[in-house]
């Protein structure tokens, strides 16, 4: 994983998956945005009939130091660990929206500042409990944040041997939405102004007071190297963001299809994108955050989301609301009929 390496798409289907979407029966470009993804799913797997097996979201899970303070969240930061023991027990929007679409949930401890013990239902990929507060010093060690993107990398590693081609990353801690928008500010060279957001819903004393922090923050660690993503990630991460650019860098490895929710799990690939800009071809956008900073964040790498519902929630919610699209681009691709097949005269 330290050089992380990714493959480049072979641009020999082109044509093919071209000619095979162009060919349906249907004015060319007349559906849209699935005509994109599918052409898209057919170039990551290679082939003119691409398929969808065992869709998984993994969901990570990671406390933040800064969070201890409620400095910057309206939340307690026990509404980490409660909202994990809800994923488990199937309570949370996550879980009804991935069982209507038939879709795998693994739900992972990251770095929960919580003792689960063994509970069936949660994967074990705890670095600590929780991170440090940023405001005092790093938020992880070198050591921490290298563990959590070669464990990232494990998990999906383990999550592909089972059969999965498509990935989707999921996340909980309260606390995340204000690394996101430092690692965004340091990465896109954006004022933390413009990249803060209401996250779990703070109210505008509050906003103000999370703006502050997190100024203060960026002015702590002033002398972050801010070509280096590596650094700017385990100064401002956190252990489930460290393990899902892991998973994410892993995942194109392995040729899957990436599907990225909203704005922590975009800050993610962001960081991964840092490191390997090829990783964006393999990714699928799902939805467009409420988050202020999600906007500005998805228009650095030039990416245009599946769907926009308002939805500012996490947990990979995005994923699954978007994902029958996803299967739709797929489907058309591989049963409809084309001009030919179906005796259907196209334009002269």
């Amino acid at each position: 994983m330290s050089k992380y390496t990714i493959s480049t798409i072979s641009d020999e289907l082109n044509e093919e998956l071209t000619l095979k979407i162009n060919n349906k029966t249907k004015p060319v470009g007349s559906l849209g945005k699935l005509e994109t993804i599918a052409y898209k799913i057919g170039r990551i797997q290679q082939t003119v009939n691409p398929k969808l097996i065992q869709p998984t979201i993994a969901v990570f899970a990671g406390d933040h130091g800064i969070a201890k303070e409620g400095l910057v969240n309206p939340y307690p930061q026990e509404v980490t660990f409660q909202m994990v023991m809800n994923f488990i027990s199937g309570g949370a929007a996550i879980n009804v929206f991935a069982n209507q679409n038939k879709i795998s949930l693994k739900i992972i401890d990251a770095g929960v500042n919580y003792n689960f013990g063994n509970i069936e239902g949660l994967i074990d990929s705890k670095i600590d409990m929780g991170t440090s507060n940023y405001l005092q010093t790093k938020a992880m060690t070198t050591e921490q944040c290298e563990e959590g993107l070669k464990k990232g990398a494990q998990i999906v590693e383990e999550i592909y041997q089972e059969g999965c081609n498509v990935i989707g990353f999921g996340e909980m801690g309260i606390g995340n939405s204000s690394s996101a928008a430092l690692l965004m500010s340091i990465i896109c060279n954006i004022p933390i102004d413009d990249c803060v957001g209401n996250g779990t819903g703070v109210n505008e004393e509050q906003f103000q007071l999370k703006l502050k922090t997190l100024q203060q923050a960026i002015e702590k660690h002033s002398s972050l190297n801010q070509n280096d993503p590596f650094e700017t990630l385990s100064t401002f991460g956190g252990f489930e963001i460290a393990q899902m650019c892991g998973g994410m860098l892993k995942a194109a490895q392995l040729g899957m299809l990436i599907l990225v929710d909203g704005f922590i799990s975009s800050a993610a690939i962001l960081v991964a994108f840092q490191m390997n800009k090829q990783i964006l071809d393999y990714a699928l956008f799902t939805h467009h955050s409420n988050e202020q900073g999600h906007t500005k964040m998805l228009a650095y790498m030039n990416a245009s989301p599946i769907i926009n519902m308002d939805m500012r929630l996490g947990e990979g919610s995005g994923i699954a609301v978007a994902y029958p699209i996803i299967k739709a681009a797929c489907t058309f691709l591989n049963e409809m009929a084309s001009f030919d097949t179906a005796e259907v005269s196209n334009k002269v």
